[in-house]
This record gives C-alpha cells, sequence and structure tokens, in this order.
C-alpha cells in the first residue's frame, strides 16, 4: 500500500494508496478539528488550496453530531462532501489536553465532556468503533500522550499500557473490518509510538508496536513542552527503528522548519493546527520568512502577502486590506489569513516533493531552514 519511489539521505519521496485515492508523501494534512477548518474554509476550498489530506478528531466529533450520526449521514466523506482521504485521531490527545478531567484505567479512559460536564467512557474498541462509524480512511490507535517532562517511571507504564492497548485497536479493526453494516471495509490503522523524551523507551515500543505490522506508524507525543533541540533528538533516534516499508507519521507537528527537518530525518505525514491557529490572528507564513501583519508598517502596504504566491488572498487583496480586516475582527480577513497559511503548507510539502523528485533536496533543506524560521523583512 505505501511505495517508496525515491530517498536522498534519509528523506523519503513516497505514495500511500487507499480506497479514497493516493497520498503524495511527504504530505501535510490540515486539519478541520471538527469536520471544518476553523476561519471558514470548505471542503471545496481546501481542493483549491490543494490539501491532500483532511484531519478530523474523534473525540470532538464523538460529543457533536455524533459519529452515530455521521455513520447514518453514509459517513465523514459525505457528511462534509469531501472526496479525498480523510485521517481520524483516536481521542487519545484528550487523554493529554484534558488531563483535569480525566481518569485512566487498563480499561480505558473517563471523561468529563468539556461542553456540558457528561462523563463518557473512551478505551481502545470504543475509540475504533467511533472511527469505524466515522468511516475514515486512516484511523489512529487509542493511545495515552504523556506530558514532557514526565517521571521515567510514569512514562515506562504508559507506555506498556498504550502497547496492550493497540494490540485490542487492532483485533477490534479487524472485526469491524468485516461487518456488513461498516461504511469503509479498508480502513487503515496507525500505530503511535509514545515514550516520552526517554530515549530508551522510545526504542524500545517502537520495536514493540512495530511486530504488529500495521498500516502505518505514527511518533506521538511530541510538541507538548519538550524543547524542540529534545524533538529531534528523539525523532532522530526512533527513526531507525520504524518499519522502513510503512509510512511515519510525526503528530502535530508543526512549523516550517520542523517539518523541513523531520523530512530531512525521514518522516512522511505532518499535521498541525499552527497555519490556521496562527493565520486567525494575523500571523502568516512565507517564502521570505514569518509575517505579523498587524504590524503598523503594513497599514498602507499595497502588496499581497508573498509576491508570486497563488492563493486566493494573495491573488485578489493587499496586505493592507486583510490587516483592516483583521483589526476590524471581520471574519473575511481571518478565512483570507487561513487560506493563504493552509496554501503555503501544502506548497511547501509540493516544492519538497519536487526537490526530492529532482534530486536537490539536500540543497533545498539548506536554503530554507532557516530563511522560513526567521522574521520577514519585506
Amino acid at each position: 500500500m505505501f511505495d517508496i519511489l525515491k530517498k536522498e539521505g534519509r528523506a523519503r519521496r513516497g505514495v500511500l494508496h487507499t480506497v479514497h485515492g493516493d497520498i503524495q508523501t511527504p504530505v501535510f494534512m490540515n486539519v478541520g478539528t471538527c469536520a471544518a477548518i476553523k476561519g471558514g474554509v470548505s471542503t471545496k476550498d481546501l481542493i483549491d488550496l490543494n490539501c491532500q489530506v483532511e484531519l478530523s478528531n474523534t473525540y470532538h466529533l464523538h460529543l457533536r453530531p455524533g459519529d452515530k450520526l455521521i455513520h447514518d449521514m453514509g459517513g465523514i466523506h459525505k457528511f462534509f462532501n469531501w472526496d479525498r482521504p480523510v485521517l481520524t485521531d483516536s481521542g487519545g490527545f484528550q487523554v493529554f489536553s484534558l488531563s483535569q478531567l480525566r481518569k485512566i484505567t487498563e480499561e480505558g479512559v473517563r471523561f468529563a465532556s468539556h461542553i456540558d460536564g457528561k462523563r463518557i467512557f473512551m478505551g481502545p474498541e470504543e475509540s475504533m468503533q467511533i472511527q469505524s462509524n466515522l468511516a475514515s480512511t486512516i484511523a489512529m490507535a487509542f493511545d495515552e500522550c504523556v506530558e514532557n517532562p514526565a517521571p521515567y517511571d510514569y512514562v515506562k507504564n504508559s507506555c506498556d499500557r498504550t502497547a496492550r492497548w493497540l494490540v485490542r485497536c487492532k483485533t477490534e479493526m479487524d472485526r469491524l473490518n468485516q461487518l456488513p453494516e461498516t461504511i469503509n471495509k479498508n480502513q487503515m490503522l496507525f500505530g503511535i509510538g509514545q515514550g516520552g523524551t526517554y530515549e530508551d523507551l522510545r526504542v524500545d515500543h517502537m520495536k514493540r508496536i512495530s511486530e504488529l505490522d500495521l498500516d502505518g506508524y505514527a511518533i506521538g507525543g511530541l510538541a507538548v513542552g519538550e524543547a524542540t533541540e529534545d524533538m529531534y533528538r528523539i525523532i532522530d533516534v526512533v527513526e531507525p527503528h520504524m518499519p522502513v516499508e510503512k509510512p511515519r507519521y510525526l503528530m502535530g507537528v508543526g512549523t516550517p522548519c520542523n517539518i523541513l527537518e523531520a523530512v530531512h530525518m525521514g518522516v512522511d505525514f505532518f499535521d498541525c493546527v499552527m497555519p490556521s491557529r496562527n493565520a486567525r490572528h494575523g500571523n502568516l507564513f512565507t517564502w521570505h520568512g514569518k509575517m505579523n501583519l498587524c504590524n503598523e508598517k503594513y497599514a498602507k502596504d499595497p502588496r499581497p502577502f508573498d509576491e508570486g504566491c497563488g492563493c486566493p488572498a494573495c491573488q485578489s487583496y493587499s496586505r493592507s486590506y486583510v490587516r483592516h480586516l483583521i483589526k476590524a475582527k471581520e471574519s473575511l480577513g481571518m478565512r483570507l489569513a487561513v487560506m493563504h497559511n493552509l496554501y503555503f503548507y501544502n506548497e511547501l510539502m509540493q516544492k519538497i516533493r519536487d526537490a526530492l523528485d529532482g534530486g536537490y533536496f539536500e540543497s533545498f533543506y539548506q536554503k530554507y531552514r532557516l530563511i522560513l524560521g526567521e522574521r520577514s523583512q519585506d
């Protein structure tokens, strides 16, 4: 299902074949937590922004509108009119983010809903059932995301439990894909490696879950409190122990520079809320660095955000106008800024793929690894 077309150093150029179409890798998945991109961006817009994969949140969709409702509507693809791949996370990140509202046991996790306080339970089987109802292309295994730093013994016990949960996820997914009422009987399952910032735990956990021969493998539990250098150190240590013939996914990361570094170390899949979240506050990514559109110097700037950018905002509007919209809290300003950032991220991945196809990724990496992290002087 995953073909590696080319390699340059550790960087990989591949294609993942799915029931909802091919995914060209390396790829950035655009995050639509509740089956929509924040900022008023539709699935039709995502096509125009060159998005390959949309990512939605199992926990949030379970709470509303409800995964059974989405199943009855024909699955998430029909629900929000999208015929390309969808990845759903497992709800495991909420184990981390709702730490004041949860209790973890061997069976699973009991939450208090952040919406109305209602008590809910989610374990490996429940997560797989919800994701099967959603009928996403790729389902993520249920895991515990541990805050960094955390005590060694706690992280070790968490890894052991997550490994046991993964076996249950695989068993349940295999069962669900055989049921007549299941919408997507070809749903893929990706496992998630954990281990905090402890190299031995990371390596051991990835080795253990690799034995299950899943459809893909993720590195989870990073960008949750540790220094950037620690994140790179863990990726560097874990990557040699990830199955070569399966796609590799770095969850929740990150900046354009983070993505370049991780591709350089052999990662294929990425996601992050950063492009849309930052855009809603006027923080844009460009090929000449980061831009804070709210700065006074852009008040009378007639240029687009980025000369030569093909996004709808840059094609039609000035920095001055969109800055005014954002300062006035007009929703159009957020929409245009979000569309630009998503277009930029998807274009970044296309340029990375082109560089790998052309055999010049190393020079591309060396050129942009610093520029994209700097404040724009343009």
